[in-house]
């Protein structure tokens, strides 16, 4: 078990790397394309404007500005004070700056969650803790969709932690806070499996 001061060494060794690092971070990967992962989580959801998505881990804005441009109502979320205010000025939407493992959310207000590269940083132990809060804030139905790097184990990886995992696994731990697999797939989509490190997965309430 990871102690109080653990997590809190883990957190600000994340979150200094992404704030000494910000600029390069958004011209890295301001041109990715996500197209797969938009289309994964908006596939889930009611065929409308308007939906209410957190993008949670929302780093510099890219995808807050790509849910605007469709005529949805997202929100951003950050443990980086520098990626929030990025953010913010490149997707005129509202941020909150909130640690990944001192979530604060309002119960039943997102329609989904777009957890694209992000809750990987979240330790094992805190997983299943983070996801029902996360479960918590979406409405009756709401889905979320989330990428990353496949693996097992954690640890720290120079300055940024990271916690990997397999299908069967992460789908345990989102059994467990209340969430359905609709579909899981690996990428980049194309290649052999060895060659795909991230793990996308789409889950909806129960």
């Amino acid at each position: 078990m990871l102690s109080t001061k653990d997590l809190e060494t883990i957190s600000s060794s994340t979150l200094n790397h992404y704030e000494a690092n910000a600029a390069s971070f958004w011209e890295g990967t301001r041109h990715h394309d996500v197209t797969q992962n938009y289309e994964a989580l908006l596939s889930a959801l009611p065929n409308k404007t308007g939906l209410k998505i957190l993008d949670f881990g929302c780093g510099p804005g890219r995808d807050l500005a790509y849910f605007k441009s469709l005529g949805h109502l997202p929100t951003g979320l950050d443990g980086s004070k520098s990626f929030c205010e990025m953010a913010a000025a490149h997707s005129s939407c509202p941020v909150l700056h909130q640690n990944f493992i001192r979530l604060d959310l309002p119960a039943a207000s997102f329609d989904g969650i777009f957890a694209n590269a992000s809750l990987f940083h979240v330790p094992r132990q805190e997983l299943a803790r983070v996801l029902k809060i996360l479960a918590a804030s979406l409405v009756s139905g709401g889905a979320l969709f989330s990428s990353n790097p496949r693996g097992s184990g954690e640890a720290l990886n120079g300055e940024r932690y990271g916690h990997y995992l397999e299908f069967d696994d992460y789908e345990a731990y989102l059994q467990a806070a209340g969430f359905a697999v609709v579909h899981h797939y690996y990428r980049p989509k194309g290649l052999p499996r060895d060659q795909q490190p991230w793990l996308a997965v789409v889950a909806k309430l129960c």
